[in-house]
């Protein structure tokens, strides 16, 4: 058996990690989020809504719901994975989203921390954040409302606003196409493995937080404080990205983005 890795690899770890991460945002402007299980911890209240809609409506399908597994889809998604069509579907996505805004407006969903930090980061240092989720407007917008993010994001896509959704890569193309930003002048934030899969397949760098390990294409980060520590330390001249042979002079950055 292997010995676990003391406190000198698990640092040499974290410091590989940072400088990846630097090495990934520099010089890009513009930033899209994701919001259920990224900014917010709403996985809890969506798992909870969907499985008092289930119960009411379709009981028989509720031995086979796996809300892991459906991380990151839209409800629509989600419902037809269970094998739900027809009326049935239909209630069930309605009762749903129901029971979800509901709970939203009970104060349920809250901000991560580091949410708010990286934001007001955002905005103070010249970066444009979007937001770019696979929930419904009518959701989205009161969990914007309820965590007081009104006004945060340049625009804002939602499952309603284009035919597809997480992790198809057209998802957060559309995105790029609708806001004039380049894939490779972006920055995605995203938690699970269906929004990395969309976000790293319409070629955009991309954070994953809050996950046991990376998926696929991701660079790992902890939390949002980490990304927020980063952020700072890019402006700030904080990491090396590159090896120097001159004086040091800070992170390059490049104007990327159009808007």
């Amino acid at each position: 058996m292997n010995p676990a890795p003391g406190p000198i690899a698990t640092t040499a770890t974290a410091a590989t990690t940072a400088a990846t991460a630097a090495r990934a945002i520099a010089g890009r402007r513009a930033w899209f989020c994701d919001l259920d299980g990224t900014l917010v911890d709403s996985g809890p209240v969506h798992e909870a809504a969907f499985r008092d809609a289930i119960t009411e409506i379709a009981p028989e399908l509720l031995g086979s719901f796996r809300y892991d597994a459906h991380a990151g889809t839209g409800t629509r998604e989600v419902v037809a994975g269970l094998g739900a069509a027809g009326d049935v579907a239909r209630r069930l996505v309605r009762r749903k989203q129901e029971l979800y805004r509901g709970y939203v407006d009970a104060g349920m969903v809250a901000l991560f921390p580091g949410a708010r930090r990286l934001l007001d980061l955002l905005a103070d240092r010249g970066r444009t954040p979007y937001l770019v989720t696979g929930g419904s407007r009518g959701s989205v917008e009161r969990v914007l409302a309820a965590c007081s993010l009104g006004g945060c994001f340049r625009g804002v896509l939602t499952a309603d606003d284009v035919p597809w959704n997480k992790p198809d890569p057209r998802f957060y193309l559309r995105a790029c196409r609708d806001w004039a930003v380049p894939p490779d002048g972006a920055v995605a934030v995203e938690d699970s493995v269906h929004g990395v899969a969309s976000a790293v397949g319409a070629g955009l760098v991309t954070l994953q937080v809050h996950a046991a390990g990376p998926a696929a294409g991701a660079v790992a980060v902890r939390d949002l404080e980490e990304i927020a520590s980063f952020l700072e330390a890019e402006d700030g001249g904080g990491f090396e990205t590159e090896p120097r042979t001159g004086p040091r002079t800070g992170l390059e950055t490049e104007d990327g983005d159009s808007e």
